[in-house]
Parts: C-alpha cells; structure tokens; sequence
C-alpha cells in the first residue's frame, strides 16, 4: 500500500509525464512547420515514450492500492528559434525530470517503499538514456551549425528512429 505522502507525488510525476509528452508533441508540431520531418518524427516517439512512462506510473499507483488524480496539464510553448535551441530546452527538460525522479526515490526510501523504490529503479536507468541521447543532439546540431547540409543530414538521421520497447508495469496487457 502506498503513503498518502507518495501516492501524491506519483500522481503529479504523471502529470510531469503527461506534460512531457505534450511538449514532444508541440516541438513534433513545430517541426512539421519548419519542413523538419525527422525531426518530427524523432519528437513524436518521444511523446510516444512519455506517455508510456505516464501510463507505468499510472499502473503502479493502481498496482499498490493508491488512487490516481488527474489534473490539468500545462500548456507547452509552440515555438523555438531553432533546432538548437528545442533541443536544448529537450536536454534540460530532461534533467528536470531526472531530478523528479531522484527526489521520488528518496521519497520512496524515506517511506521504506521497497516496490516503489524497484519501479523507479527502471526510470533512473531511462533517464540515463534520455539525457545521453538529447545530449547527443545538442552536441551534433552544435557541430553542424549554420549548415543547412548539415541540418538535413540530421534531420534524416533523426526519421530513422524506430518506436521504443517498453515493458509492461504489471498493468493489463
């Protein structure tokens, strides 16, 4: 059974994902505007994995006996400067949520919460991937520049990625 204490944080990390997936889904948008199509692609599987990420949160707050709250989700920007600049906002963003995440195991150990701690054990391990691979971006995009080769070079490595493979939270399959 959940605390009180932790069931409410779980329930806003959801809301933190849910957000996360709305803003990949604005920046997927921003893409299509600029003429960026792998670029979009590579956002939307990012919201994709968001939600996903909200709906094992979502599972193992039912899973322990706790009740999920919905709330409102904020509402993201709908511009960038450039694609340097959506991926740097991305890279924070994403260290932003590994805070979150570090302060739900700690929450977690401090409740004695040994399921709890097991699950977010799952997420540190994933947000280790998911500031490695911003960072990678930012790194490349830094590099090309001004290029517009470049760009398109990236964008078309960027509309490569393939969806993630997720494993269930215990939830119904």
């Amino acid at each position: 059974m959940l605390s009180k204490k932790l069931e409410d944080a779980l329930n806003e990390q959801i809301n933190k994902e849910l957000y996360s997936a709305y803003l990949y889904l604005s920046m997927a948008a921003h893409c299509e505007a600029e003429s960026l199509p792998g670029f979009a692609i590579w956002m939307r599987l990012q919201a994709q994995e968001e939600l996903g990420h909200a709906m094992r949160f979502f599972d193992h707050v039912n899973n322990r006996g706790g009740r999920v709250v919905l709330k409102a989700i904020e509402m993201p920007p709908p511009v960038w400067k450039s694609p340097l600049e959506m991926f740097e906002q991305v890279l924070g963003h994403e260290q932003k949520v590994t805070g979150m995440i570090n302060h739900l195991y700690e929450l977690a150990l401090n409740e004695s919460d040994y399921a709890t701690q097991m699950e977010l054990q799952w997420f540190i391990a994933e947000q280790v991937e998911e500031e490695d691979s911003a960072g990678q971006v930012v790194d490349q995009l830094k590099m090309v520049g001004d290029q517009a080769t470049g760009l398109l070079m990236l964008d078309k490595q960027l509309g490569t990625r393939q969806p993630p493979q997720q494993p269930a939270a215990g939830g119904p399959e």
